[in-house]
């Protein structure tokens, strides 16, 4: 095995062993290859600052990609530096290469575009996007809930692990009930399928899988939003039902704002971002709303403020219209 195989290898268990999502292991995965190949595959420990300064230039200036873009592509070769490596990066004032981002005001809907948006959803994919909107839930939230996590007890709904990794509820909205008790006996029924058909088991989150071996098996455990075919696990390789795939909902939003004729791109976060300035417009404190969208800092809540405030704006008269 070549010693690149084996340092990516490394990688991909650091990575699983700090919990990051399939999603961020093949995008850090993806860029330290890069940086390797563009240096003709000389070991990342010969490399440092000068190698990472040529290659983030190179991505900017040849090929032209976004701030973001190369800013992800840092941020799996500081993984690597300092999870892998173990390199101390604190002389290199690393934190200097990082590209400018533009800030922008989060583009949102009106109450009656969402209707409009969510009124051309048919099926699973109308309470998928009923529950982002309703809840201020991001795509992955939504799409990682699991049974155990609707509480029709106390209307509550429970987000474990989120980005922030601060676990979070937020109220149940009362026009998703009847839906959601629905949808938790199509998924239950489908997971009896699965047993009897000698499956069932369904991917755990951290190390829960070796602590408590049968609870892949629990009911309770299975996801909210199955996929409709078992598939091939892409870490343990194991058959078993995920949860429905992004692309797949993010298509269908794509062609339901077509529909409804929203000439505002409209993406799955969208929906977060109605709720939150929604929630503000309606007398809802920041504070609150901070909390449910389980923000870190109420800075970040902060820009919720601005987007109300250039909806404001638009009731200044023009002195044209004098």
């Amino acid at each position: 095995m070549s010693l690149k195989k084996k340092l990516l290898d490394i990688v991909r268990d650091k990575i699983r062993f700090k919990h990051y999502s399939i999603s961020t292991e093949r995008t850090y995965v993806y860029w330290i290859k890069c940086y390797i190949f563009f240096h003709n595959k000389k070991h990342p420990i010969e490399m440092g600052k000068f190698e990472i300064e040529q290659y983030l230039t190179s991505l900017a200036v040849k090929n032209k990609v976004s701030p973001t873009t190369q800013n992800q592509a840092f941020s799996a070769l500081l993984f690597l530096y300092k999870e892998v490596l173990g390199v101390d990066m604190s002389e290199w004032n690393i934190q200097a290469l990082r590209a400018q981002e533009r800030k922008h005001i989060p583009v949102v809907l009106t109450r009656e575009e969402v209707d409009k948006v969510i009124g051309n959803i048919n099926g699973i994919y109308n309470l998928l996007v009923s529950l982002m909107y309703g809840c201020g839930l991001r795509m992955s939230e939504v799409l990682n809930l699991r049974l155990k996590d609707i509480d029709f007890g106390f209307d509550k709904i429970y987000v474990w692990d989120s980005k922030s990794l601060k676990d979070r509820s937020v109220p149940l909205p009362n026009k998703l009930k009847q839906k959601l008790i629905m949808q938790v006996e199509l998924a239950t029924d489908i997971h009896k399928k699965d047993l009897a058909d000698g499956y069932g088991s369904v991917y755990m989150p951290f190390a829960l899988e070796k602590k408590a071996p049968s609870a892949k098996y629990e009911t309770k455990w299975q996801f909210l939003f199955p996929m409709n075919k078992l598939s091939k696990d892409p870490r343990s390789e194991t058959i078993r039902r995920h949860h429905i795939h992004p692309a797949t909902l993010g298509r269908n939003i794509k062609q339901a704002s077509n529909k409804a004729n929203i000439n505002k791109r409209v993406t799955s976060h969208i929906f977060r971002h109605s709720y939150a300035t929604h929630l503000l417009q309606a007398g809802i404190d920041l504070r609150s709303i901070q909390e449910l969208l389980g923000h870190k800092s109420v800075e970040t809540t902060m820009i919720y403020t601005h987007v109300v405030s250039e909806m404001n704006k638009a009731k200044v008269i023009s002195p044209l219209d004098f």
